[in-house]
């Protein structure tokens, strides 16, 4: 099965169309899906295939934060997966709900259902069905294939409750499909502490281990063994490191201020979180190793650009993120394919050739080391920021590849026309917004030298999108032990070597460490909470973030690291390149010499920021109008660590349906009013 199977007139028959249907209280209720599939449809092996080939793009996207995991559409699509964040910036508005006051509102209307009961009841109908026929060995076909079918759904169950702590924190654990009674969904409306929920996800992500199959099995374009290894790791990382920073701040169990304390149901539980801690930690460590251990990183041939006419073969690190197959490629266990002939395909090549209404930013430009392994401000091999070229030079071979530079070769298909043209400058100034790059550090990842799908403004990509990384899991180690035991053991040195060979840079981790000076340092992962972490762990935050970016993981550990609180007190203004001191002189004139005037006078019509504010692009502050509320910077709320649950949510979970007496009770710092904004 790839991971690009269309969903044609299987859809109703098969389950996808029971999300849409709802019963008289729809909070946890479907319509049953036996009423839509035939009850001995599950009998073979290939039947259980076809049921799942409908639910890996649903469940491979389910929606965290606003936007879409392993998103690759009409846009530069996993490119900008980090937005929210302090390393990269999307949209000429600026996202208001998350950093300006007032826009975040309690939802009157239902948001559970269709977001997350929907999917855990279609895993649930599969397990009821599929288990006891599997047990009575009453399904037909390939073993392995039958095992590794099943364990795909608890691996799916696994990712919806993910999404599902990572987004609100405590959520009721529901296991079977529930009849249309109402006291019987209520009653299940309850919500487990995060603590049991995270401990029931990874006994989900057991059983997957034990029923999948290695990635070889799929060449990576079906769960497997490894991507579930790496996907506990994960899931016991964010956990446990939630739980240690977020500790007495009222979201973690057994805090003074914990809202799940006031219900009834919670009544009589002792939570020892340190322990909890150590267990989540201790799990992340064990099966990050059992992948790290294995791991066969793709190789960089230390080449930043390819030659005049040569469109692929010059570097496999960067083409593993620009190839139209990823079967061959070890690091990548999960992948989703694309294809011309059945027409699934996205626009990412061609918006990170034009620009997208987007960009990294300059804190994120900053933190990559020099290739002596020395942080900027200790080396003297520096050359600046007057150039993006400057910036890259000497640096760590990440940022080298996968942010445009004005020298890097954009086109080199030999019947491309222009050939060999350089890149020369980011699309600051595009008349189009969609097309401006508003921060001026342009990303190169995924973008392709297949000049077929950089062509023009149609959706033409058909490169992969890769979902689970092995060095994920070595990071996982890295930070998992560190963060246990309070220092870098032999494994966790081995695998951060090994990552900062690939990416150019000097193995001495220790000199690097002696030589950061924190409040030196920029980016969000220098604090959890006010306080400054160490800088052997703020080195290991670094290191994930240079080798993870743009792959949706950085709003994640900011949330689990605790590292929004900067902002609670302090704005934060998000800038990108050195533009005013002579980097805006490259666009006084258009294609045709003709002059332009750049509008930077702080209205409504201006393409750029003053260069009276900072000589740096600042994206949301080019318009200082009264109107615009991110002009001085982004904030931040306590509340806004976890989603509020909606008051409708909120009503059909409660015995007399009434908010003030359900059992979905209200996160930290929301109130209980829709339309309402937080408290804190």
């Amino acid at each position: 099965m790839k991971l690009n199977i269309k969903q044609l007139g299987l859809c109703a028959m098969l389950g996808v169309a029971s999300l849409a249907t709802t019963s008289c209280n729809d909070l946890l209720d479907m319509e049953p899906v036996s009423q839509i599939t035939p009850v001995d449809f599950y009998s073979t092996a290939d039947q259980l295939a076809t049921y799942l080939n409908n639910y890996y793009n649903s469940f491979l996207q389910l929606p965290y934060n606003g936007y879409m995991y392993h998103e690759q559409a009409y846009n530069d699509g996993m490119a900008r997966s980090d937005r929210n964040t302090d390393i990269f910036v999307q949209s000429i508005g600026g996202n208001t709900q998350l950093f300006a006051d007032n826009y975040w509102e309690v939802p009157s209307d239902k948001n559970l259902q269709s977001n997350y009961f929907a999917y855990i009841r279609i895993c649930n109908y599969f397990l009821e069905t599929v288990l006891p026929k599997y047990e009575a060995g009453q399904i037909s076909g390939n073993a392995t294939l039958t095992k590794n079918y099943i364990g795909e759904m608890y691996f799916m169950r696994a990712i919806t409750y993910f999404r599902a702590l990572a987004v609100f924190g405590d959520f009721p654990i529901i296991t079977t499909v529930l009849p249309d009674q109402s006291t019987v969904i209520v009653d299940a409306s309850k919500r487990a502490p995060r603590n049991e929920v995270a401990r029931f996800i990874l006994e989900d992500m057991d059983k997957a281990i034990a029923l999948l199959a290695p990635r070889t099995q799929f060449n990576g374009q079906r769960l497997n063994k490894e991507a579930a290894l790496l996907f506990k790791s994960r899931v016991a990382l964010f956990e446990g490191t939630f739980e240690k920073y977020h500790k007495g701040s009222g979201r973690v169990p057994g805090d003074s201020n914990w809202p799940g304390a006031t219900a009834s149901y919670n009544s009589g539980k002792t939570f020892d979180i340190n322990t909890e801690i150590r267990f989540f930690l201790q799990e992340a460590m064990n099966a990050a190793k059992q992948v790290g251990d294995n791991a066969q990183l793709t190789a960089n041939n230390h080449v930043m650009n390819p030659a005049v006419g040569v469109t692929t073969g010059w570097n496999s690190y960067f083409e593993m993120y620009s190839r139209p197959s990823l079967s061959s490629v070890p690091e990548v266990l999960l992948w989703k394919e694309y294809s011309s002939a059945q027409n699934i395909k996205h626009d990412t090549p061609y918006r990170c050739k034009v620009g997208c209404a987007d960009g990294y930013t300059r804190t994120f430009a900053e933190s990559f080391l020099m290739k002596n392994g020395l942080p900027i401000y200790a080396s003297g091999d520096y050359k600046g920021d007057v150039t993006i070229d400057n910036v890259k030079s000497g640096r760590d071979e990440r940022l080298q590849l996968f942010v445009w530079g004005e020298s890097d070769l954009m086109d080199s298909d030999p019947a491309a026309p222009g050939v060999g043209k350089l890149f020369k400058s980011p699309a600051i100034t595009e008349a189009t917004d969609e097309r401006r790059c508003i921060t001026g550090y342009q990303p190169r990842k995924y973008y392709t030298y297949d000049y077929n799908q950089t062509t023009n403004d149609e959706v033409r990509g058909t490169n992969a999108c890769p979902i689970f990384r092995t060095a994920e899991a070595m990071l996982n180690y890295i930070e998992a032990s560190y963060e246990l035991n309070g220092t870098i053991d032999a494994t966790a040195r081995s695998y951060w070597q090994s990552l900062r060979a690939r990416a150019g840079v000097s193995t001495d981790i220790d000199a690097t460490i002696t030589a950061t000076d924190l409040s030196k340092e920029s980016d969000f992962g220098v604090y959890s909470g006010t306080a400054m972490v160490s800088k052997t762990l703020y080195n290991i935050r670094r290191e994930r973030m240079n080798e993870m970016f743009s792959e949706g993981q950085r709003y994640t550990d900011l949330i689990r690291w605790r590292s929004f609180d900067r902002m609670l007190t302090t704005k934060w203004v998000p800038e990108g390149v050195n533009f005013w001191d002579s980097m805006y002189q490259n666009y006084l004139v258009d294609a045709s010499g003709k002059p332009v005037t750049i509008i930077s006078d702080g209205s409504n019509n201006s393409i750029v920021s003053s260069k009276d504010l900072s000589k740096y692009l600042r994206p949301y502050s080019r318009s200082m109008s009264s109107t615009n509320d991110l002009k001085n910077g982004y904030n931040w709320h306590e509340a806004y660590y976890l989603n509020p649950i909606s008051i409708s949510d909120m009503q059909y979970a409660s015995p007399d349906n009434t908010k003030e007496n359900t059992y979905l009770y209200q996160n930290l710092y929301w109130p209980t009013t829709g339309g309402g904004h937080a408290d804190k």
